[in-house]
């Protein structure tokens, strides 16, 4: 089975505020999962279900920080991934069918 790609669900998320620091710059992305365990790979970005609002700042500070340990860059997406979930929910660009 391959990797889930949902270009309309990565749009949809940069119309959220940043999950991590509450900004709305017009920089917020859809940050993918780093981990293996959510299909990251070398060439490879994880399924785009793993993913978490992220404004400029923040992302870089998750993927090039160095002042961040590699436990609290994962706290830091997990609690991240969480709350776009539930900003998606929310907002109803996500249902139960």
């Amino acid at each position: 089975m391959g990797l889930y790609r949902n270009k309309k669900l990565l749009v949809i998320v940069r119309e959220s505020p940043c999950q991590v620091c509450g900004i709305e710059d017009g920089t917020v992305v859809a940050a993918h999962s780093n981990q293996m365990r959510d299909g990251k790979s070398t060439s490879m970005k994880s399924n785009d279900y793993r993913i978490a609002a992220m404004c400029y700042k923040c992302h870089s500070n998750l993927d090039q920080g160095s002042k961040l340990t590699r436990e609290e860059r994962v706290d830091m997406w997990e609690d991240a991934h969480r709350k776009t979930i539930g900003w998606l929910f929310e907002k109803e660009h996500l249902e139960v069918k």
